[in-house]
């Protein structure tokens, strides 16, 4: 037996519990304690550089249609024309080739055009220097220079990374859509795998991995973009679960 004293009044005598009574009062305490909601930290605020990243994402990707801004056939943007643009306030080319080279999945790509052909020599003038996204656009692109994938066996390996309430209320029975983009993306390996820089999510926690092999022969079309996502359009846009040769959570555990 224990004897719990009240420290509140000296006259009140002291309570004598059980050890199985005491322990199950502990119990309580802690199944009330971690039954509290916890107040979500809030998200940090992104850097210069990222900010500058998603706005070129946006306006790259999408901004062409929805702004009816100047692109040419294979995606590229004058670079002197997007500064102009007023999510680009106070950018300069310096900051544009800086978000460029240090972008981790290289998603865009600059190249100089200027009208001798050769390169310049002055890297902070933006003249001559145009831009483009390598992927993910939501216009059409002709000429986004997309390498086939012809034969399955140079992907071995194919995956789209996706979570559990989505593969659980729609991928599962339904497979998967391009949505708004103008490709289902996938990536040629797990994240932090060699060469797998884009495609996929690390913060995924299911993995479904695509039969190249079985899908081609079906007369599915895939591609290689210049940062290595495998890009398709599936079948009207759908890429449906008899493709899926294996899927599996963060755990290794199959969902099919």
């Amino acid at each position: 037996m224990l004897k719990i004293i009240n420290r509140h009044s000296s006259f009140r005598p002291a309570l004598l519990i059980s050890i199985s009574s005491y322990t199950e009062i502990l119990q309580t305490m802690d199944r009330h304690a971690t039954s509290r909601p916890r107040t979500r930290q809030p998200r940090a605020p992104d850097s210069p550089d990222v900010k500058l990243s998603k706005s070129l994402s946006y306006i790259l990707r999408h901004g062409p249609v929805k702004e009816k801004l100047p692109i040419q056939a294979d995606g590229y943007m004058n670079v002197a024309d997007l500064l102009h643009h007023p999510r680009l306030k106070g950018i300069t080319f310096t900051d544009v080739r800086r978000v460029v080279d240090s972008n981790t999945k290289n998603r865009f790509k600059l190249e100089h055009r200027g009208a001798d052909g050769q390169a310049t020599v002055n890297i902070d003038e933006a003249t001559g220097w145009w831009i483009r996204a390598n992927q993910g656009h939501s216009f059409e692109v002709p000429d986004l220079e997309l390498e086939p994938i012809i034969n399955p066996e140079s992907c071995p390996v194919v995956i789209h990374g996706t979570y559990t309430d989505v593969w659980n209320k729609a991928i599962k029975t339904q497979g998967l859509r391009k949505m708004k983009r103008n490709h289902i993306h996938l990536a040629a390996g797990l994240p932090g795998e060699s060469g797998v820089i884009s495609g996929i999510r690390t913060s995924s926690d299911v993995y479904i991995y695509v039969d190249m092999k079985k899908a081609i022969a079906d007369g599915i079309e895939f591609y290689k973009s210049e940062n290595g996502v495998i890009l398709t359009e599936g079948k009207d846009g759908v890429l449906p679960p008899q493709y899926f040769w294996k899927v599996v959570n963060s755990t290794g555990d199959s969902l099919l």
